[in-house]
């Protein structure tokens, strides 16, 4: 009898998450040396198969170019392991207060990461890397339109961590991946967390699952270019930016808001170097094939400028890089405003940083609040205002958007999954790293105790002329926030009093704040 399908890939589901739960129990005895050499091994395979997963995540899914795929491989391996190599996760890892806090690391369990299909490799190499650098174990769901390379990708970092000394079973991938088994994964009692990086839908499944879990939505990246830029580095960092990979990094930008008096140099400058501005009509046949039944079309995700103009039905000049279009208004009714995933870019004139902040927000609010922000400006009170003002949890300066989110152009942490804050409907509003996938307690030695004396209940019994009056003096002292001195005399014990008694006792306070702290003491 044949089984349906989405029956197969629950009970694929659940064996994979019972291996993975049994690997871990014994993984978590490992010390910091074993898991670091794991790890290790982990990065120099990724990065020895880097190019051949590139192509091979290219010819599968059709997203995409494989020479940006490389580089997202190579920065999944090779960047998360620098930034997190010396992170302790195992036994004590850090002492504070001279040894009386003590906090210790203990793995999560089993992770459910969820892989999509714009950057299958690059994500499933990073997830595995991390999950295991805090000896958890990893049960990953991949696309239905890149199994085959996401599959191949564990594989790689399987291969690696048990040729270094790791358990079977710690990385393991869904080989029948249904929207009904990913469910099922994310809500087996073995997943400990879950790591949700795809579509709104997806992300919101993740959290209604009943299990922690770090969600990552759309971006919809807003560009602003300040009257104070230098336009040329301007232009040239947005056209890298939505370019990389044909837009498929969440961060890539998807709008570009100029400032008044740069617009026309703007213009010119953005077409000597390859974007391509459609005419009225043009933008209403490039709608078209953007959009299909209100949502993005899946055909033209991580497709070439040029390939979506010929797919279009527009004429562009050979060497097109970027398609842009003037817009006014952002929303259902102008459709080139949404997330776009392709080297498209809406195009803004604005009056001012005042009036390009709010078009911002707009286009945040519009599909990408929390995410990421960019502007290119030299004026550090606008760069400020930019950063205190708008709803994004990265604002980037001067960089490409869509690789210095992810912090290859900043010192942001490395990350392929980024966290968009509660303003986004996620728990994270960091970059999601190896330190988001350990708990940690802590142990905690006394070092205020209750004795008779110094518990409140005493002061209620202490004599005026000692430590009655001392301690009204210290209120006093940090009410008039007067700093201490201590004053040697000739009796049996320090008097302690203030630089200025004016402070205290005169107009610094009041007779009644007086009368009022000696009466908290009497009662």
């Amino acid at each position: 009898m044949q089984i349906d399908k989405d029956i197969q890939s629950r009970q694929e589901a659940r064996d994979l998450c019972a291996k993975a739960k049994e690997a871990q129990l014994e993984f978590k005895h490992y010390n910091q040396e074993q898991v670091d050499k794991i790890i290790k091994s982990m990065v120099d395979a990724g990065m020895r198969e880097s190019e051949r997963l590139a192509k091979m995540a290219l010819e599968e899914t059709g997203f995409g170019k494989w020479e940006d795929k490389l580089i997202k491989n190579q920065f999944a391996t090779r960047d998360v392991y620098n930034h997190i190599k010396d992170l302790k996760t195992v036994g004590v890892i850090e002492t504070r207060s001279n040894g009386k806090i003590v906090r210790i690391a203990e793995p999560m369990g089993v992770v459910a990461a969820i892989i999509p299909s714009t950057n299958p490799t690059s994500t499933a190499m990073f997830k595995s890397i991390i999950s295991l650098k805090c000896r958890n174990t990893i049960v990953a769901s991949p696309h239905p339109k890149a199994v085959n390379c996401t599959l191949e990708a564990l594989k790689v970092m399987s291969e690696a961590a048990v040729s270094a000394g790791a358990p079977k079973n710690l990385i393991l991938g869904m080989t029948i991946p249904t929207l009904e088994g990913t469910e099922a994964l994310m809500k087996e009692d073995n997943v400990a967390i879950i790591l949700a990086t795809g579509s709104n839908p997806m992300v919101k499944a993740a959290y209604s699952a009943g299990k922690p879990a770090y969600g990552v939505g759309s971006g919809n990246v807003p560009s602003y270019i300040d009257r104070s830029a230098n336009y040329k580095k301007a232009v040239s960092d947005i056209i890298k930016g939505t370019t990389f990979d044909n837009g498929t990094l969440c961060s890539s930008e998807q709008a570009m808001i100029v400032d008044r008096p740069l617009a026309e140099k703007v213009i010119a400058e953005s077409k000597s170097k390859g974007i391509y501005f459609v005419t009225s009509e043009e933008k209403r046949k490039l709608e078209n094939a953007v959009t299909k039944g209100g949502k993005l079309n899946a055909e033209i995700v991580g497709k070439s400028a040029e390939f979506i103009a010929e797919y279009a039905g527009i004429k562009v000049p050979a060497g097109t890089k970027v398609l842009a279009a003037e817009c006014t208004t952002v929303g259902h009714d102008e459709l080139l405003s949404m997330e776009k995933l392709s080297p498209m870019l809406a195009f803004y004139v604005v009056d001012g940083w005042l009036d390009g902040c709010h078009k911002c927000i707009e286009l945040l609010k519009f599909g990408g609040i929390g995410h990421t922000l960019s502007i290119h400006a030299n004026d550090q009170d606008i760069i400020m205002k930019f950063a205190l003002e708008k709803p994004a949890f990265r604002i980037v300066v001067n960089t490409p958007s869509s690789l210095g989110a992810v912090g290859y152009t900043t010192d942001l942490a490395p990350t392929l999954t980024i966290g968009v804050g509660t303003w986004g409907g996620s728990i994270i509003s960091e970059n999601v790293s190896a330190v988001h996938l350990m708990n940690v307690k802590t142990l905690a030695y006394e070092t205020k105790p209750i004795n008779e004396g110094n518990s409140v209940s005493s002061l209620k019994h202490v004599s005026s002329s000692s430590g009655f009056m001392e301690t009204i003096e210290e209120r006093l002292r940090a009410r008039a926030g007067n700093p201490v001195i201590k004053e040697k005399t000739n009796q049996p014990q320090e008097k302690i009093v203030p630089k200025d008694k004016s402070a205290v006792f005169g107009s610094g306070i009041s007779k009644g704040e007086i009368n009022k702290i000696i009466s908290e003491f009497k009662h």
